[in-house]
């Protein structure tokens, strides 16, 4: 008996417009190039104890067996969970407050904010480090200003000190990462019907009312697309721990990513490096499938499950 949709199926191939997926070729060659092999060539030599330069020899999951026994990188993955909270929910939770006030106050010269603010994600991170290595220093600013209002007891080498070294590079992550979040909601704002806003002032909603009934719904997706950035530049982050303490003192401050340069460039188990940055890479793929799943429109969901 013949399949009555199978002509359907082939009718609509015929009036797919495939030519459109030759003008993305080119993005598609440079990233299977430049990402994709990459990161299966990362996965072959994971398999191996290779020092870059001699012979390799096959070790199977012997390195995926280190790496995941190892009590320095499971430190360092520690620190990129903690990384988490400067990075990402301390900039969400600030940015929500900043929108929640825009959005019940007109702000003059918003456009000007909007830029200043959004200045430290687009700037150089080996600038932004050598900057806060310097507001950080026993005689920089902080310090200073500490000491001219009394406190000068808690001065101290913030970037030095074993207690302070973390949080203090955490801090640098917060200040980048505030201005995308508030850019991304900002324009997700401006989107939002005005009229939402005056029914819920005319229903008598307060500001906290307010700002959980409409304008955080109404910033699920840009809170998704903030969350997963953030997230990952937490999670891979290395350009500013280098630059400013090169994961001291001792290992205070150390992350996956330091371990894999220091593995594949000043020790020279290749291998081994491969290995930590495979599992860094799905880790990094676990919580970005969290927060798409955490983050999704239940609207879509139900509607998935009625076409069910």
């Amino acid at each position: 008996m013949s399949n009555p949709t199978r002509p359907r199926r082939a009718s609509l191939l015929r009036r797919y417009d495939w030519d459109a997926y030759l003008y993305l070729l080119p993005a598609l060659a440079f990233y299977a190039v430049f990402l994709l092999r990459p990161v299966f060539e990362s996965g072959y030599i994971s398999l191996y104890d290779w020092d870059g330069i001699t012979a390799s020899t096959f070790v199977g999951l012997g390195n995926y067996a280190d790496v995941l026994t190892d009590p320095l990188i499971g430190e360092a993955l520690l620190h990129s969970f903690v990384f988490i909270i400067f990075y990402a929910l301390l900039p969400m939770v600030l940015a929500l407050v900043f929108i929640g006030v825009i959005a019940r106050v007109r702000v003059r010269g918003l456009a000007f904010y909007r830029a200043a603010l959004f200045i430290p994600y687009i700037l150089s991170t080996v600038v932004v480090a050598i900057a806060w290595r310097w507001i950080f220093a026993i005689n920089g600013p902080l310090n200073a200003v500490l000491r001219a209002i009394g406190l000068g007891d808690l001065t101290r080498a913030w970037l030095g000190d074993f207690a302070t070294a973390l949080p203090s590079v955490g801090v640098i992550g917060t200040w980048i990462m505030f201005g995308l979040a508030f850019v991304l909601f900002l324009s997700g704002l401006q989107n939002v019907p005005s009229e939402l806003f005056e029914a819920a002032r005319l229903d008598g909603a307060g500001p906290v009312r307010e700002f959980f009934a409409v304008t955080l719904p109404s910033l699920r997706g840009e809170i998704q697309v903030a969350l997963v950035l953030m997230i990952t530049a937490a999670l891979r982050n290395f350009d500013i721990v280098w630059n400013t303490t090169s994961g001291g003192p001792g290992t205070s401050t150390t992350v996956p990513s330091y371990y894999i340069y220091r593995e594949a460039f000043l020790t020279h188990h290749v291998g081994r490096a491969s290995a930590i940055a495979i599992v860094l890479t799905v880790i990094i793929f676990a919580f970005v499938g969290l927060v798409m799943r955490l983050t999704r429109n239940p609207d879509t969901v139900s509607r998935k499950g009625v076409r069910a």
